[in-house]
């Protein structure tokens, strides 16, 4: 059997109906279009939260001051709060065995001057671990040394968006970088990280030694002098999560002399879980798409079994014909298979065209992030290919069930 004949038998008779053709297709256009798109946006924001984990850090668990409803309606407690410190950072390092690194962080917000330019931007102090935890790595310089901490050296790293906005391409490692006019050494480049998923950038921002920002910009707490505002842990691996937290809780708890009963003054933030939520929602996300994808390649399909099977009453003559020419039903059955599946392929190269010039402009306008891989045009084409089989096969068994007698005298 030659597919070829058929195949050019297939386009002539799609042509004699062209315009009826094209919009037959409109289903199958869009159902692949959509499908293109879904699969595109889905893959994209998987992509973001990979980014997203990997710019938290991985194994990774986040200690804060105040109970975790704090921002729901609590706030008028906030100032009796008792905040954590660094005598928790040592009790938690000695007593919770599966911490391989923790620091604690105060932020601030300060003006910063290099030369004649200025910036306004996020300073942080951190512990000599904080890199480590976060999983950051150092572009250019050095990171922050355990001696820098001890004698709260007036060093500093800074991130590329500080780097753009006052350095304009000078080297930053050496200079000297005014932070509330306080002279700092920038020691070292972070490397880019990008936003978050909550959109703050994360390279907006100066690091430096907890002691600096306590003794040298005045971020303190009025409640202790050697308060922080977090507590990042990193954890040896990522099944230590749930049992490090319980340990970290019943520390924290035994040193404030808090029962099991009592609202503990603080929260235990695990990114990974957060992660999970939001990877969870994208899915369910990616559900209600696909499945407007499939509900449309469904409609088009039958839209095309419907017009192929007022092809078959139209051209009953012509099969009649055939048949009686020596035609067998397995070339009728074939031939009209053929049709059906062309039109859908036809239509889910428009829709494939469709859906990446739709996924281009949805990143472009939107903002919304996509990745366009080879096995998604792929799976358009193959999704298109399906619907014409599936669909096809009804007008085709009917066109090839015909008496060729009762088929010629059909008028």
């Amino acid at each position: 059997m030659k597919v070829g004949p058929h195949f050019r038998t297939a386009l002539e008779a799609l042509q004699l109906n062209l315009v009826r053709s094209m919009l037959t297709t409109l289903g199958v256009i869009i159902g692949v279009a959509s499908l293109i798109v879904m699969v595109s946006i889905g893959a994209g924001a998987q992509s973001a939260i990979d980014k997203q984990i990997a710019a938290l850090g991985s194994n990774m668990l986040q200690i804060q001051s105040g109970p975790g409803n704090m921002g729901g309606g609590r706030r008028d407690q906030v100032g009796s709060v008792q905040m954590l410190s660094d005598r928790d950072i040592r009790a938690l390092r000695d007593q919770v065995p599966s911490i391989v690194a923790i620091s604690g962080q105060i932020n601030t917000t300060a003006p910063l001057v290099y030369g004649n330019a200025n910036w306004t931007g996020r300073v942080e102090g951190v512990g000599a671990e904080y890199l480590e935890i976060r999983d950051w790595p150092i572009a250019a310089g050095r990171g922050l040394e355990p001696g820098d901490m001890t004698v709260g050296a007036k060093v500093a790293i800074v991130g590329q968006t500080v780097v753009r906005e006052l350095f304009e391409g000078a080297d930053p490692v050496g200079a000297e970088l005014r932070i509330r006019n306080v002279p700092f050494t920038v020691v070292g480049v972070l490397e880019a990280k990008g936003q978050t998923g909550f959109g703050r950038d994360q390279d907006d921002v100066v690091l430096v030694p907890l002691a600096a920002a306590r003794a040298r910009l005045g971020a303190r707490a009025r409640s202790a002098p050697d308060a922080v505002g977090q507590i990042y842990v990193e954890l040896g691996s990522s099944r230590d999560m749930l049992r490090a937290a319980e340990d970290i809780e019943a520390v924290l708890r035994a040193r404030r002399q808090l029962s099991a009963t009592d609202e503990a003054p603080f929260s235990i933030r695990n990114t990974a879980e957060l992660i999970r939520t939001r990877t969870e929602a994208q899915a369910t996300m990616a559900f209600l798409l696909g499945a407007t994808s499939i509900i449309s390649l469904i409609v088009g399909g039958i839209g095309i079994m419907n017009i192929m099977l007022v092809s078959v009453t139209e051209r009953t003559r012509e099969i009649g014909l055939r048949m009686a020419v020596g035609a067998r039903k397995r070339d009728i059955l074939i031939q009209f298979l053929i049709e059906t599946v062309t039109l859908c392929v036809i239509g889910g190269l428009i829709g494939v065209a469709v859906g990446v010039g739709g996924s281009y402009l949805i990143a472009g306008f939107a903002e919304w992030p996509i990745l366009l891989r080879a096995d998604t045009v792929v799976l358009g084409i193959t999704a298109s290919v399906v619907v014409g089989v599936v669909f096809g096969l009804l007008p085709s068994r009917r066109a090839a069930s015909l008496n060729p007698i009762d088929a010629l005298r059909h008028e």
